[in-house]
C-alpha cells in the first residue's frame, strides 16, 4: 500500500510540474570576445544561464538569424536568450545592452 501511495504521490507530483511548462528564459548579460560570421556563431562571456542549468563562463553560441552578428562587435555588452536547439547552444535573440 505504501508503494502504491508514494508511486501516486509522484505521478500527482510530475503532472504538477508538467502543468507549469518548462521554466521561463530570461535575458542574460554577456559581452562579445569573439565573431564568426561564416559559421555564424559568437563567443560570449556571459553570466549564469538558469534555463540551461549553466553557471557564469565564456562559450561559443551558434545564433539563429545570422544577420544579427552584423550589430555586434568585440566588446559589445549584450542582453540575449540562449536555448538548446538540435543540440546546439543557440541565441534566440541578442540585443546590445547599455
Amino acid at each position: 500500500m505504501k508503494r502504491i501511495t508514494f508511486l501516486l504521490a509522484t505521478a500527482l507530483l510530475a503532472t504538477a510540474v508538467w502543468a507549469q511548462g518548462p521554466p521561463p528564459i530570461n535575458p542574460v548579460l554577456g559581452e562579445v570576445t569573439k565573431i564568426d560570421k561564416a559559421a555564424a556563431k559568437v563567443t560570449l562571456k556571459h553570466g549564469e544561464i538558469k534555463n540551461l542549468d549553466m553557471p557564469p563562463m565564456t562559450m561559443v553560441f551558434r545564433v539563429s538569424n545570422p544577420k544579427w552578428l552584423d550589430d555586434l562587435a568585440v566588446g559589445s555588452r549584450v542582453r540575449f536568450t540562449a536555448e538548446k536547439v538540435d543540440g546546439n547552444y543557440t541565441l534566440t535573440s541578442v540585443s546590445k545592452a547599455p
